[in-house]
């Protein structure tokens, strides 16, 4: 092929190619307005538009053909469609039904009705059986409770201990010793374990600390968080070390929390390997009152005039709110600085001697952020001093009595 006819190829492609566009674009216009038609047309009218066109080609038939068969799918899942959606309409509104209203339509909706009905009256009888069942299980666990937990006690030889309910009737000692029962469980789930929780404070020559602190351990000195990916993990709270050794120094520590004590006692061997931490106390030695777990310090078996609590949850000292120090809820944030403020005031308590520290932390308890207020205090405090300090030293001495002093020395 010559240059020239390479030229000439060249210079009308893109007539070639405008020509080719507009010839499909007729095309595909053509065919989707011949299914529009076909659509609505009759199948008469259809015979007679195959008869008139003669299938002239046979892309035409082909053409011809697709187009049938896209409208015969199209309405049959249009019809579907519509059919279910008319049923599911009747079903729920029987007032828009189209549904042709004549005697064979009636008598199958009236059965339909009549087996609804007998379902209902069948699933009536079953849940009147259920409670019936639960309700005869009940009264047979009633009387095997009464008598198991209402017979008189045995001693060695077999033979019936005599008790308080003894000269009753025998119904009555039953339903007497089964009620006691009754109550000494639910004192056991209420009530702490022991009325001395701690023993007794210790004597020469151990040293024993002047005052007992009490901690909590969630949120005060760890955070718990869960996730899917890894669980629970527990995130300990910056400071805490630094916080116990200079808390040792004058307090005997106490962890006394609601928690499970199987869950605690790790974490306390984890968080306190130095031992700071005296004792532990866990959720049965709490009272269980109004929903939540208390701590009652009548317990702990000290003097409390010199023991102070450490919590962010007033429900739990509600017993004692006089001997709390309420401190913020920590969430687990790095930049907490509460335990190294707080470690600053028990060290102030501690040495100042005070013989009755809930005067100090009843003082406290009326702000609404007591570390706050102890930072603010001790500002001002650090301030006076300095002014102190200053006017002392801006105070020079006489000189007449310096000048004597030194004459009659020499």
């Amino acid at each position: 092929m010559s240059l020239i006819a390479i030229e000439r190829l060249l210079s009308g492609w893109p007539r070639f190619g405008r020509k080719f566009i507009n010839t499909s674009r007729s095309l595909t216009s053509g065919l989707w307005r011949t299914m529009i038609e076909q659509s609505e047309e009759t199948p008469d009218s259809v015979g007679k538009h195959r008869t008139e066109l003669g299938y002239r080609s046979c892309f035409g038939y082909l053409l011809h053909r697709c187009n049938a068969s896209l409208v015969y799918v199209a309405r049959r899942r249009y019809s579907t469609y519509e059919k279910t959606s008319t049923q599911i309409l009747s079903k729920l509104f029987p007032q828009t039904s189209t549904e042709p209203n004549d005697e064979e339509s009636r008598e199958r909706r009236k059965r339909e009705e009549e087996e609804e009905l007998r379902e209902m009256e069948r699933a009536w009888k079953r849940m009147k059986l259920g409670f019936g069942l639960v309700g005869i299980g009940g009264i047979l666990f009633s009387f095997w409770a009464i008598y198991y937990f209402g017979k008189p006690s045995l001693d060695d030889q077999g033979n019936e201990v005599i008790d308080e309910f003894s000269a009753l009737p025998l119904t009555q000692q039953y339903m007497a010793r089964t009620w006691k029962s009754v109550n000494h469980f639910q004192r056991f789930i209420q009530e702490p374990s022991s009325q001395k929780l701690l023993p007794e404070p210790l004597q020469a020559p151990y040293v024993q600390p002047a005052y007992t602190l009490v901690l909590e351990i969630k949120d005060v000195l760890i955070h718990p968080d869960w996730t899917y990916e890894t669980g629970w993990r527990f995130k300990k709270r910056p400071g805490v070390d630094v916080f116990l050794k200079e808390c040792a120094k004058y307090f005997e520590i106490v962890v006394y929390t609601a928690e499970q004590g199987i869950t605690v006692f790790p974490l306390l061997d984890a968080l306190d390997p130095n031992g700071f931490i005296m004792y532990r106390l866990v959720r049965d030695s709490t009272h269980f009152v109004g929903g939540h777990h208390v701590k009652n310090l009548d317990n702990l078996n000290r003097d409390l005039k010199r023991v102070v609590v450490v919590d962010w949850d007033k429900n739990s000292t509600k017993f004692h709110p006089s001997n709390c120090f309420s401190i913020p809820r920590w969430n687990g944030n790095d930049n907490d600085t509460t335990l190294y403020d707080l470690a600053s005031f028990l060290s102030v308590l501690g040495t100042s001697e005070i013989d009755d520290v809930r005067e100090v932390l009843q003082y406290y308890n009326q702000f609404s952020d007591s570390i706050s207020q102890f930072r603010e205090n001790q500002r001002k405090l650090s301030e006076q001093m300095q002014a102190d300090e200053l006017e002392r030293n801006s105070k020079s001495k006489p000189i007449v009595k310096n000048w004597t002093r030194g004459f009659i020395k020499h």
